[in-house]
């Protein structure tokens, strides 16, 4: 099969050690990784503010990148969330302002094809015990686009459940935002910080070392708001947890 990375703007540009964490990972699992370079943003700062038409060549140019392929992994909840859901439609949108289907039928088959990791490892790859070893305590915030969109439930769980060392700490308000929301961060400051506030301080509560999600556009709003507080707690992303083992470790 042949599988591509999306690694997403936020984890090419800020958070690399993410992506590598995939691959790491699925060539662990012995899956053949190929990262298309043609790859870019895949428009959802500019749906999320309104801009649908400035939108439609970025939906046209990621599914271009990623024709071909059986399956495209992101480790991202809310771009694997846009490129399914939001994708199609603005080619449906487009189709019905008379310009004709060639989006449509591109998003289409582009989102059929899409999967955030851990839905690939548990609904494609059909395991749980991913060989992780992760001698910490650590507690799951289950982000917005993963849980309400792309219905996740406890795959993530299931996934941590199984990594060897690691104990899971319940987090109160789990399913609560945690404020950020792309440019609902920037649009509603106050009230953002106010939420990550609020998921601050329950994480801090656990008395975990870690927090992680799937997203870590999610972990830069926790993991500022964490360290202005003075919180211990670290932020960070589940697959760098999966992709852990013993001997990194050592």
């Amino acid at each position: 099969m042949r599988v591509a990375l999306f690694v997403t703007c936020v984890n090419d540009t800020l958070f690399p050690r993410t992506g590598q964490a995939v691959v790491r990972l699925l060539e662990r699992l012995g899956v053949e990784m190929d990262f298309p370079p043609e790859q870019t943003c895949c428009g959802q700062p500019q749906y999320n503010t309104g801009y649908r038409h400035e939108t439609e060549p970025l939906v046209r140019r990621h599914a271009a990148a990623f024709d071909g392929y059986d399956y495209v992994v992101t480790p991202s909840g809310s771009c694997a969330a846009m490129v399914r859901d939001n994708h199609p439609r603005v080619g449906a949108r487009a189709a019905a302002e008379g310009r004709g289907r060639e989006l449509t039928e591109a998003a289409a088959a582009s989102a059929a094809r899409t999967y955030e990791l851990t839905e690939f490892l548990v609904d494609v790859l059909r395991v749980t015990d991913v060989g992780a070893y992760y001698p910490h305590t650590v507690t799951y915030h289950p982000t917005c686009h993963g849980l309400r969109v792309l219905g996740l439930g406890d795959r993530p769980r299931r996934l941590l459940e199984h990594v060897k060392g690691l104990e899971l700490r319940e987090l109160e308000g789990a399913e609560e935002c945690c404020g950020f929301g792309g440019t609902f961060a920037v649009k509603n400051a106050a009230v953002s910080s106010a939420m990550g506030a609020d998921k601050a301080r329950h994480i801090t509560a656990t008395g975990a070392e870690a927090v992680c999600t799937v997203d870590n556009s999610c972990l830069t709003q926790i993991g500022g708001t964490l360290a202005r507080l003075g919180s211990p707690v670290r932020p960070v992303h589940i697959a760098e947890i999966l992709a852990s083992t013993e001997e990194d470790v050592r």
